[in-house]
């Protein structure tokens, strides 16, 4: 499995299409009510280091999801992990977990991240790939997140650098 940045059009493209697809935004928030992306918009928090984002693969394969840390503070050493399978009959097989793994080592390594967190949606298949990747639960903030006018919570879960 290999972590690549958005450094191309098509890779940047590619993320943007999977991050609006309906079956992956009723699952996400990117703030401002905002639940599709485009490229440029995806673009902006990348370059600025707001974001870390990077598609991920099979074995030497073409991209099949996208993970990032969103809302990076570099003075509070925090950030918020996401991912989205884009190729969903790659599903079940442990590469999202992975690529989590991956991604929070980026974070901690490369970034100097202490505390990285990350929420759930209950009900949502991800939730096994929070808990196998390491990150404990630390709370649950209910009837948030509307689903086809149907509230739910998000579980809340949390890692440090010397859990990973």
């Amino acid at each position: 499995m290999t972590l690549e940045p958005l450094d191309t059009p098509e890779r940047l493209r590619l993320a943007a299409e999977w991050l609006s697809q309906k079956e992956n935004t009723r699952w996400l928030d990117f703030g401002d009510s905002r639940q599709k992306v485009t490229p440029e918009w995806l673009r902006l928090p990348i370059r600025r280091g707001a974001e870390a984002v990077r598609t991920f693969t099979t074995d030497d394969a073409p991209p099949i999801g996208v993970v990032g840390l969103g809302n990076i503070n570099r003075d509070f050493r925090t950030a918020t992990l996401w991912v989205i399978l884009g190729d969903k009959t790659a599903g079940r097989r442990g590469y999202a977990t992975r690529a989590v793994s991956r991604m929070v080592g980026i974070g901690f390594r490369e970034l100097g991240l202490n505390a990285i967190n990350t929420w759930v949606v209950e009900h949502n298949p991800s939730l096994r790939v929070a808990e196998r990747s390491g990150f404990r639960p630390f709370g649950r903030q209910r009837q948030c997140h509307y689903i086809d006018g149907r509230a739910y919570d998000r579980i809340w879960f949390d890692m440090l650098a010397p859990e990973h």
